[in-house]
């Protein structure tokens, strides 16, 4: 299998998984790490993507991970006094 198609199974792979982890909405510890899979998802597309040469593939996984990244924040590095106020 060639890096790519590897890349790309892991990316649709592990995107799957943290889709499931978020949609079970089973506390913000398992939420949160489902981001951070997104996370992870996302970087691995944009890889894929430019070996590829798939330009608007890579720049919706950067926007994506901004998204992502505003989510770990949400769920695992924000304080509660923080959660309760916003």
């Amino acid at each position: 299998m060639e890096l790519v198609e590897t890349l790309r199974w892991t990316a649709s792979i592990s995107g799957m998984i943290a889709a499931l982890m978020v949609a079970l909405n089973a506390g913000a510890r398992i939420t949160g790490w489902g981001f951070v899979l997104f996370c992870g998802s996302s970087i691995v597309w944009v890889a894929a993507s430019l070996l590829d040469g798939n330009s608007p593939l890579a720049i919706q996984n950067v926007v994506l991970l901004g998204i992502n990244l505003l989510g770990v924040y949400r769920y695992l590095w924000r304080k509660p006094e923080e959660q309760a106020a916003g």
